[in-house]
């Protein structure tokens, strides 16, 4: 029998919402409806301009978009777990920035 989503991010990593929400909320931490990234996202994702996200917005949006949610939680837990390739393959890391 398959996992729903909320079980499979608790059977993955109970903590990876949490993690997510605290690097996408920087700056916004009580706040997180006026957290450009994720007004942005909002936006992106559904069309409502971000200029417009409010708090009851906010909360009626993660409530039915909870499913879609849950999966990009899953997604970014799986994503943390590759390699990330900041510099191009050819460069070294005594190149700099």
């Amino acid at each position: 029998m398959p996992l729903d989503c909320t079980e499979e991010i608790a059977h993955n990593d109970s903590m990876a919402w949490l993690r997510f929400l605290w690097r996408a909320t920087r700056g916004h931490r009580f706040t997180p409806w006026r957290s450009p990234l994720l007004a942005w996202r909002i936006e992106t994702y559904s069309g409502i301009p971000a200029e417009q996200v409010t708090f009851g917005l906010f909360c009626r949006f993660g409530w039915r978009e909870r499913e879609e949610l849950c999966r990009f939680l899953a997604w970014t837990q799986e994503m943390s777990g590759h390699p990330r390739h900041d510099r191009h393959p050819g460069q070294s890391a005594e190149a700099g920035p």
